[in-house]
């Protein structure tokens, strides 16, 4: 037995290495690669603090992996996160590695550019502000708005402190009441646009008071 395994020991080398040659052939050949931007995903943001500001929004990362895989690739496939889960308030500067682009396993990552981010993070806020129902138009001939009530009156919102402190009331989405000749109440929605901030709610119920 002894005498088998070693005999035609540079035969059977030989033999291995044109195996791996060979294997390597196979798989390197339909490889190709391409270059695609990616936006950049901000994750693991420490509670109590908001970013308000990111230097950059996508990145452009080069792919390599099988011809045919890479043309089925779709946009959803690749994405490039930034872990924030150690950042502190204020500029900071945040690299990407490969680690950090999620993608097929089929595919590897040959570069990113640029190859890192800048983000500036900031305080979280949390108040109490006024809602303020905004009506339009105007109720049938002969009525008038006796009142508006709005529930509930106060909300409470959260967001950046350069944001939400600027924040002095939000207002509702608007209720049409033209023509109307009777008391209407409607769910509407929070009017937000523009704002960088959350509410604990998306809806609030205004009633108009409508008498003759």
């Amino acid at each position: 037995m002894r005498k088998l395994l070693f005999e035609n020991t540079g035969m059977k080398i030989a033999a291995v290495v044109m195996a791996i040659i060979l294997w390597v052939f196979v798989t390197s050949r339909g490889q190709s690669e391409v270059s695609m931007d990616v936006p950049v995903e901000l994750k693991n943001i420490p509670r109590g603090i908001e970013s308000i500001r990111q230097g950059i929004k996508t990145v452009s990362v080069s792919i390599k992996g099988q011809e045919r895989l890479l043309r089925n690739m779709k946009a959803p496939d690749v994405r490039v996160y930034v872990d924030l889960s150690k950042a502190k308030k204020g500029k900071g500067l945040y690299y990407i590695s490969s680690e950090d682009v999620s993608l097929p396993s089929t595919m590897t990552v040959t570069s990113i550019n640029p190859s890192s981010v800048m983000v500036t993070l900031e305080e979280t806020l949390i108040k109490t502000v006024p809602v303020q129902a905004v009506v339009v138009g105007r109720p049938g001939k002969g009525f008038f708005v006796s009142s508006v009530e709005v529930n509930p009156k106060e909300m409470t919102i959260e967001g950046a402190r350069s944001e939400a402190g600027r924040v002095k009331f939000v207002r509702t989405e608007p209720v049409d009441i033209t023509d109307l000749e009777e008391t209407t109440v409607q769910d509407m929605r929070l009017d937000l646009a523009g704002r960088n901030i959350r509410t604990e709610v998306q809806e609030v119920s205004v009633k108009v008071v409508i008498k003759k």
